[in-house]
């Protein structure tokens, strides 16, 4: 098993754990008070990112470096929109899913800009999993233009965007360096979203502070191996979906603990899931590893 593919479901497990987390934090935050507060569980990460002994590089360090930032900043404004969105009462089971389109965003600009070639067998992994995402999000009794998928939108499009500069971001400097830069990011968005809407921290209750350091924690860990899989020469058109699948961790999680119920339709989207991630981890007959990608603009 290709390195790439062990890191992306260690990031799709973590993910799949994150996104149920999310929904237990309750409707008495806001999404901005989700995302500031969760931000702590991230703190032993960055602390050990930075202690790391790999994070120079011989690339071009600063443009890794403001790359992975800008990556960190869409990613957290991603997470408040997607936060706000479950807080307003949508069902996880049915939410949760409905985010994870953002790899088409990924995939829309990887390809042209970074040159990714496919297979004709992850060409085929790609359809699928786009098609596992819309069987899971689609309750027939609603369709495809529901007034969910229209707000899901914004953190669809700003996790696709924070994705492509993550993969742009480690051909530059380490995926340690890449990554800390990321999740650095969210620590003074974090301030300054407490800044505008102050908070009360005596309010929270024990399980609201363990969900939401737990909420974090995850998060970042997923992070972190996503970028390890685009650093060890992975493609973003492929590790992107493949990560966009957690739902097949999440929706189960839901069924069991949260009690929600999902359908056929959802049966059929974890089918194929599963064969999406075998045809997504086909890797080329060629034997020679091909090297990490340039961005074809300035």
């Amino acid at each position: 098993m290709p390195r790439w593919l062990v890191w992306t479901l260690v990031a799709l497990i973590c993910w799949g754990i994150w996104a149920i987390l999310s929904k237990m934090t309750g409707d008495s935050l806001s999404g901005i008070h989700s995302q500031a507060i969760s931000t702590l569980g991230s703190l032993p990460i960055i602390i050990g990112l930075a202690f790391s002994k790999r994070l120079s590089s011989p690339g071009r360090r600063m443009r890794g470096i403001i790359l992975g930032l800008l990556g960190g900043l869409a990613g957290a404004l991603g997470n408040i929109a997607y936060y706000q969105l479950l807080n307003s009462g949508a069902k996880a089971a049915t939410v949760v899913p409905l985010t994870a389109l953002y790899p088409i965003v990924t995939i829309a600009i990887a390809v042209p800009l970074l040159g990714e070639k496919l297979n004709w067998i992850q060409i085929v992994g790609v359809t699928l999993s786009i098609l596992a995402i819309y069987f899971f999000n689609v309750p027939g009794e609603q369709g495809f233009f529901s007034s969910a998928l229209l707000v899901a939108i914004i953190p669809m499009v700003l996790w696709g965007i924070a994705g492509f500069l993550q993969k742009v971001s480690t051909n530059d400097v380490s995926a340690e360096l890449s990554a800390l830069c990321f999740l650095a990011a969210m620590v003074p968005v974090a301030f300054g979203l407490l800044w505008l809407e102050p908070l009360d921290l005596r309010t929270l209750s024990s399980r609201a502070w363990i969900v939401l350091i737990a909420l974090g924690l995850f998060l970042a860990i997923g992070n972190v191996a996503i970028l390890a899989a685009f650093a060890s020469n992975g493609k973003a058109s492929i590790i992107t979906p493949l990560g966009g699948l957690y739902p097949v961790i999440s929706v189960p999680i839901a069924l069991v603990f949260l009690g929600e119920k999902v359908g056929t339709r959802e049966i059929v989207g974890i089918l194929l899931a599963l064969v999406s991630v075998a045809a997504l981890s086909a890797e080329s007959s060629s034997p020679k590893q091909s090297q990490p990608a340039e961005l074809t603009t300035v």
